[in-house]
């Protein structure tokens, strides 16, 4: 069987598995202010997918994410509801590029893949 490569043409960076602690503030569709705890779930050089968001957003809203001594500005790209819960995941697209953002090297594709985790 041949492979087609219609999954990899539809990102343009590979993904970092990646368990971090992170702080989140923003507004949420209510137009209240939040500031939550949060992690990450894989990561980009320029995004992030995370995890255990308790507010509803939009895409395009944007969003501080702090991690440990880093403080980040992105835009929501997209939000999925979790069946079950009153959480959240949400794609997110850096306002500006930063190099090694996360303090991980995200623009090599990880070859164990081996889930990386941080305590902060």
């Amino acid at each position: 069987m041949q492979d087609t490569g219609v999954q990899t043409d539809r990102r343009r960076q590979d993904r970092i598995q990646a368990v971090l602690p992170v702080r989140v503030r923003g507004v949420d569709t209510s137009g209240v202010s939040f500031e939550e705890l949060a992690h990450t779930l894989d990561l980009t050089s320029n995004g992030a997918r995370l995890g255990a968001i308790r507010h509803q957003l939009r895409a395009l809203d944007s969003l501080t994410v702090f991690y440990r001594q880093r403080r980040m500005d992105f835009r929501v790209v997209w939000i999925k509801p979790l069946e079950g819960t009153k959480e959240y995941q949400v794609g997110l697209k850096a306002s500006s590029q930063e190099k090694e953002a996360w303090g991980l090297s995200c623009g090599a594709r990880s070859t164990t893949g081996a889930l990386a985790t941080s305590r902060a």
